[in-house]
């Protein structure tokens, strides 16, 4: 099963039959409906569209809607490809719980990070600053230096680090281990850390 759409629920803690503490995210997975399945005679290539999180049919375009008629399913809010199902095993209106994803030990999980806004080198880069504050500095502690010379080349290089714009970037975070599955909650627990803020939305990859 390659993988399921969910929300980042948060961080706990759970302890394993040593007493070892792991940290974990907590990830409401599923469960994911099949709205189209796509092949590479009528498309090019082979995929199945998954759909997950209810929405109401006033907040829902009409093409949305019949395309969601047709699957046989109410209006949904997030829909993601997967290119790796078993295309021969899988129809419209199909339903993928967290419950198929119990024999897998290791998953990787994309998400979008949060966003900083615009930030200076020292966030951004993990700069030191100029100089220190023994020396009579009052308003250049945090800034990045020189950037280059002066006469020659007369221009920055591209690539130069800079501050900018920081976060808000398709984060995708390989072999987390799952911890804990609990399909009556549609939750799965990996150790770890997943990008994103809470109530966001993950793709969770087996």
């Amino acid at each position: 099963m390659p993988g399921l759409i969910g929300k980042k629920v948060g961080m706990t803690s759970v302890f394993d039959a040593n007493g070892i503490n792991t940290p974990c995210t907590v990830i409401e997975a599923g469960p994911c409906v099949v709205t189209q399945i796509r092949t590479v005679e009528k498309d090019g290539y082979a995929a199945v569209q998954l759909a997950y999180d209810e929405i109401s049919e006033k907040h829902t375009s009409k093409a949305l809607k019949g395309h969601f008629e047709k699957a046989g399913t109410t209006p949904k809010r997030k829909l993601v490809e997967f290119k790796n199902f078993d295309l021969d095993s899988m129809k419209l209106g199909d339903t993928i719980t967290v419950s198929d994803l119990e024999s897998v030990e290791w998953v990787d999980v994309t998400g979008t990070s949060k966003g900083k806004g615009f930030q200076g080198v020292v966030k951004r880069h993990g700069f030191a600053g100029v100089g220190g504050q023994t020396h009579g500095q009052h308003n250049r502690l945090r800034k990045p230096g020189s950037l280059g010379a002066s006469s020659w080349p007369s221009r920055v290089f591209p690539g130069m680090r800079m501050g900018g714009h920081m976060g808000n970037e398709r984060v995708k975070v390989q072999n987390l281990q799952v911890v804990k599955i609990i399909p009556e909650n549609n939750l799965i627990l990996v150790k770890g850390s997943v990008p994103g803020a809470k109530g966001s939305y993950v793709i969770v990859e087996a």
